[in-house]
Parts: C-alpha cells; structure tokens; sequence
C-alpha cells in the first residue's frame, strides 16, 4: 500500500538537517571551482550555469568564463556577442542573455556588489527563488531556502510526497517543507548537502541507497518506490517544427547569419535559413528558390542536400533539412548588418547553437 503524506504545512525536522550537515561535511563535494569562497559574483556565475547543466558540462565552461570575465564590471562592459561566444554550447542560451543584462544591473544599481538580501537578487534578470537562495547562503551566509530539481527529488523519496513536483499544489508544499528544514546554524553546509545528495546518491535513476543518510527515514526506499519518487512530468506531445538551413560556402569561408535577440538560440550566429529568408517548403529546395534567396549573396555553382537532423527543445522538437552551396563568387555584404563571412575551419570559438557547430566541424 502507498504511504501518501498530506499537504500540509511542513514541520520542522532538526534531525534531517543535522544528518545532511554531518553527511556533507564528511562525504560531500568541497573541491568544485566555485566552492571555498564568499566571492558573490563566482557564486552566482556557478549557479546559473547549472541550472539544467550538469556539473561535469559546467566546469570548462566556468572557468573559460572567469579567465575572459574576471569580475561582474568586467561582465557587463562586455559586448553581448562576445559573451554569448564563451557561453555558445552550454544551451538554454536565454540564461547568457539574462546573466549580461543581470550584471549590468548589479554595477548600475547596485555599485557592483550583489545584494545579500534575498528579494533584492530576485529583482534581478535571471534569478529565480532557488538561486537567489543559494547566492545568499553561500556568499553571506543567509538562512535562505533553495528548491532546485535536486532538492526536490530527494524530499519527495525522503518524506514520500506524491504528486509531481512541478504542480503548483505540490511545489508549493516543497517550500514551506524546504523552509521549516532550515537549521538555525551552518546554512552552507546544509545547502551544499541538499545539492550533494541530490547530484550524487539520490540520483534519477540507480539511486545509492546504501550510502545515503537518510536511508532509515526514507519512505520512497521503506516502500520500494524509488523509481516512482518523484512523480514524473505527466507526457504530452512534443511538437514538432521543420526548416531548410543553408551551409552556403565560398573559398573556405561558411554565411552565417546573426540571429534576432529573442527566441531560440537568440543573439548566436547560425546558418541561414530558407524558410526565414522567403517562404519554401523544408522538402523540396529548387535551384530557383536557391538563387532567390540568395540572390544578395552570390552566385551559385552547385548545391546538395546533406543528412537531415533534429535537435530537442524544451517545447519542441526541429527537424533540420541542411542544404550545402557552393558559390562561383560572393558579393559584398552591403547593408546585410545581420550577416558575415567566417572561416570554415576556424569556427571552435564561435558562438554558435551547438548543433550548427557539429554539422560544420564535420564539413571542415
């Protein structure tokens, strides 16, 4: 029979935490580049970079950052293209946005320190409850709540909480249960801890049961509903899109256009694509189409289609029809601001959506 813990209002529970804590200290992870330090704007860098990011992804990336970035002023001097070329590959592109325009308002209102006041880091571009949380325990030592997907996961198997977590009934549940767990000292232990367990015992999928601290007190392994704790997202279909990219190349150089400042791979470079410069079908590219569309460009030599691909988004899925051109020469790129001419084999720094970026390295 399933034990089905009520919503209602969470109560403390200074045991939880004083096993975290004692956990972390010992078995936890202290050695990432951005632990051992109060540096708000390493923290929050970290942060943002791993919200859906694993950490193994997260790390080059962190610190190619740092080494171009060294500080918030740094940051938000910087022109936006070229943060999104240190940031190009990481996905969910709209966080590179969120983090320049989120340090340009650190400096402007704020004197280049990130506030430690919790509803003062929400104000700002790109960081939600959790992460505002999480920048004020660790940079100041604030007794704050954080709530990511890890932290769910465990306290849905811990205290046996049905429902998926994403359901605003059931989220709102998991805060106040994340509030009323708080411990009354050593708030980064306790928060470092949460993301631990979560990332590295009470995974997904083939949880460490065995090691956890928690195991005496988990409902989810009490009960062997581990692999239904927490409940997943209920399924949909996932729809789906399609368009024609153009790899247009000339003497060892790829068209590549800069992308509007919205929407998906927003502010990166990509191929142009068919359907964006006229009105085409994904499945049937003609010669006169081809010269239409490019008619600004250059002259065509000759063109071939190239292995269909698709890429997953959040809320869709798109399916890439890329065709390669050859030009018997180019014009020049008069008035076309949103377009350049880049080598082919000298695009690894480039930001570009990292499916662009693979289809071309495999033409170089």
């Amino acid at each position: 029979m399933k034990k089905i813990i009520e919503l209602h209002a969470a109560p403390t529970d200074a045991a939880f935490s004083d096993s975290l804590i004692a956990w972390q200290k010992q078995h936890g992870r202290h050695q990432l580049p951005w632990q051992n330090t109060r540096d708000a704007y390493r923290i929050w860098l970290s942060e943002i970079m791993l919200q859906q990011t694993q950490v193994t992804a997260v790390i080059p990336y962190y610190e190619r950052f740092l080494q171009r970035f060294t500080n918030v002023e740094a940051l938000a001097v910087a022109p936006v293209e070229e943060v999104m070329e240190h940031w190009s590959g990481l996905g969910y592109y709209t966080r590179a946005r969120n983090l320049h325009r989120c340090a340009q308002q650190v400096v402007e209102q704020h004197g280049g320190v990130f506030p430690a006041d919790v509803q003062l880091l929400l104000a700002l571009p790109g960081i939600g409850r959790s992460t505002a949380a999480a920048i004020a325990a660790f940079a100041y030592g604030a007794r704050a709540a954080i709530l990511d997907g890890n932290v769910k996961r465990v306290f849905c198997r811990v205290f046996g909480i049905e429902g998926f977590p994403g359901e605003k009934r059931v989220e709102n549940s998991l805060w106040e249960r994340a509030e009323a767990l708080l411990p009354a000292q050593d708030i980064e232990s306790y928060t470092q801890g949460l993301m631990d367990l979560g990332a590295t015992l009470c995974a997904r999928s083939r949880p460490l049961c065995k090691s956890c601290p928690m195991q005496a007190r988990c409902v989810a392994f009490a009960s062997g509903r581990t692999a239904e704790l927490p409940a997943r997202k209920p399924k949909k279909a996932i729809p789906e899109k399609s368009t024609v990219m153009l790899v247009v190349l000339h003497e060892g150089d790829v068209l590549l256009e800069r992308r509007p400042g919205h929407g998906i791979w927003g502010g990166l470079l990509s191929l142009p694509e068919l359907s964006r410069m006229q009105s085409a079908s994904s499945e049937h590219v003609s010669q006169d189409k081809l010269e239409f569309a490019l008619a600004d460009f250059g002259e065509i030599a000759s063109f071939d289609a190239l292995p269909d691909f698709s890429h997953g988004f959040t809320h869709y899925k798109l399916q890439v029809a890329p065709v390669r051109v050859h030009l018997l020469r180019r014009f020049l790129l008069a008035g076309q601001t949103d377009y350049q001419w880049l080598p082919l084999r000298g695009l690894a720094q480039a930001a570009l959506p990292a499916p662009v970026k693979k289809l071309l390295a495999s033409l170089g």
